[in-house]
């Protein structure tokens, strides 16, 4: 026997020793489960299994095409404002539908309708849907609490208003927080008379909200730019901004259908 294999014949023995004589409580098997991910050609298989090359994990990923993903890059980056949300006591129900898609259900061939929060699965919620029934043209608000996830907010928002959907708040509906931005991204906005709009401040996840950030953050900047975007002249960007933000995260304001009508053109 060679040196180096008695060696290892005396470290085994020494080793087995020990556990014999230790207690019974300390003999425990630690199991690790590594999980991989490999991309390859654009593909991404996940927790380990090959793939052939030609095949699709992530199917509604694909649905957002390059010019999406690269006009909300900046929203992705929005690393402050992570929620505006007011949930009511009774969520309504958007009624029957040919399918759902998060908060979205499909009513018919042109309109959808809209009930719960916005998170950060939402966009490809819907742009799932838009590739399903690409004829939808019409968004009606039933009741919409907010965003739990402002840069995904922001990037549905802007995703709604290239494709050119109309946002409606039926009779009876409730838009609130993050909602309200996404009502604004309808190129036609229009709402019913005992229509409601719920506003307040931002918070970070931190708790921190929008007056405990100095003027010049450019996180103020982020929601103006929207604003502007979705077709409000700097004055009433400003004055809305400003009015929101002036109800604390945990409070809310109420809005009529004609107090938005200051800030917001409605068809």
């Amino acid at each position: 026997m060679s040196a180096a294999a008695l060696l290892r014949t005396l470290i085994v023995a020494c080793l087995a020793s020990v556990l014999a004589f230790a207690p019974a409580h300390a003999q425990q098997v630690v199991t690790t489960t590594v999980s991989w991910t490999y991309t390859t050609g654009g593909d991404v298989f996940d927790d380990g299994d090959f793939a052939d090359e030609g095949d699709v994990i992530d199917e509604d990923a694909a649905l957002l095409d390059d010019e999406g993903l690269a006009a909300d890059a900046g929203a992705d980056d929005f690393g402050r404002a992570t929620r505006r949300y007011a949930p009511s006591a009774h969520l309504a129900t958007p009624g029957r539908a040919q399918a759902k898609f998060g908060p979205f259900s499909v009513i018919d061939a042109t309109t959808v309708r809209m009930a719960g929060d916005v998170d950060s699965t939402t966009p490809r919620q819907f742009a799932a849907m838009l590739a399903a029934f690409p004829t939808l043209k019409r968004i009606e608000m039933v009741d919409c609490p907010g965003s739990l996830d402002e840069a995904a907010n922001l990037i549905l928002a802007r995703a709604i208003r290239r494709a050119g959907m109309e946002t409606v708040v039926p009779r009876g509906g409730s838009v609130r927080s993050g909602a309200v931005e996404l009502w604004m991204a309808g190129v036609k906005r229009s709402a019913a008379p005992d229509a409601e709009f719920g506003v307040h401040s931002w918070a970070d996840e931190y708790g921190r909200e929008a007056r405990d950030y100095p003027a010049n953050d450019p996180v103020h900047a982020e929601y103006l730019g929207y604003y502007h975007e979705m077709g409000l002249d700097d004055a009433k960007a400003r004055a809305f901004y400003a009015m929101t933000n002036a109800t604390p995260f945990d409070d809310v304001t109420y809005l009529t259908r004609d107090d938005m009508a200051r800030y917001v053109t409605l068809n």
